[in-house]
């Protein structure tokens, strides 16, 4: 993807979970298109640490980079972003939500959420839908949602959405993955005929510090370190859908797809479902306080 490096010139992206992994690369890539990229992350010191590395790599031809805090597990910190966003901002041409946090141990988010489900979901569906009007001002725009083939193996039980009942680590991760896919479905019902596009993608098996929760044991290691290297993507080769959608005229219009390997992917009919969707929708409102 070496073609129309100038191709973001005048363009403002907002990245979240920008400092690492996925998402640094993703702002790396942007930057070097000439794009205004926006860091949206949590820890401020560890964004300028990543924005050094990143204008280093980018190159001496390059856009500019803009370090805003947020912090997805707090409902209140999405709204101060949104607040400062709308109001310092003339256009969003391009939302990545990429942030994310994986297999944590059981934790509620400042509102009461459980913390996978707040930052994947929650924390994400607010921050689109207070940017909403901005992004159609800005249209065309799009809106580019990272999901996880692990979204196969979760299902949304309406009844707890909280894990209160009971609480598998891995299986909280992979409900809010299918609840990324289910709320990519319905926006792109929403968002027709605004100039706006909504599509996910899965990048696949990434080496980055998303696992930091997952135990391995020290005598394997070393072993681990060596089979990550050679199967798992780097961050700039899980990145390169991301970036695919943020940038290629071939998904101009292309409207609540999801995408692997720059390529349109089949998904499970589980996240297909236009009413689970569309009750997700209405329960997500609901949490996070959206009033229409």
């Amino acid at each position: 993807m070496d073609e129309g490096v100038d191709m973001l010139r005048g363009k403002t992206i907002i990245v979240t979970g920008a400092n690492s992994g996925i998402g640094k690369a993703t702002v790396a890539e942007l930057l070097r298109r000439h794009g205004r990229v926006i860091m949206a992350c949590r820890d401020r010191e560890r964004a300028e640490k990543a924005a050094l590395e990143i204008q280093q790599e980018a190159g001496p031809e390059q856009g500019e980079l803009v370090i805003k805090l947020l912090d997805l597990a707090s409902l209140k910190s999405v709204r101060l972003f949104c607040e400062e966003i709308i109001k310092e901002e003339s256009r969003i041409d391009i939302l990545v939500n990429n942030a994310g946090i994986y297999q944590c141990p059981y934790t509620k988010s400042e509102d009461g959420f459980e913390m996978q489900f707040a930052v994947n979901h929650l924390g994400h569906f607010l921050l689109t839908n207070l940017l909403l009007d901005l992004l159609k001002r800005s249209a065309p725009s799009r809106i580019i949602v990272v999901s996880s083939k692990l979204y196969k193996y979760g299902e949304i039980n309406f009844d707890d959405l909280n894990s209160e009942q009971s609480y598998d680590k891995a299986f909280a991760y992979a409900r809010s993955k299918l609840a990324n896919l289910l709320f990519t479905l319905e926006l792109s019902h929403q968002l027709k005929e605004t100039g706006v596009t909504v599509n996910a993608l899965t990048p696949g098996i990434v080496r980055t510090n998303l696992g930091r929760h997952v135990h391995i044991p020290l005598l394997v290691k070393p072993l681990f370190n060596l089979a990550s290297r050679a199967f798992f993507k780097s961050p700039e080769e899980g990145a390169q859908t991301s970036i695919y959608l943020a940038c290629s005229p071939d998904v101009e219009g292309v409207q609540g797809k999801c995408f692997a390997n720059c390529h349109e992917e089949q998904l499970f009919a589980k996240a297909t479902d236009e009413e689970v969707a569309k009750k997700l929708w209405d329960i997500s409102e609901v949490m996070v306080g959206i009033t229409t």
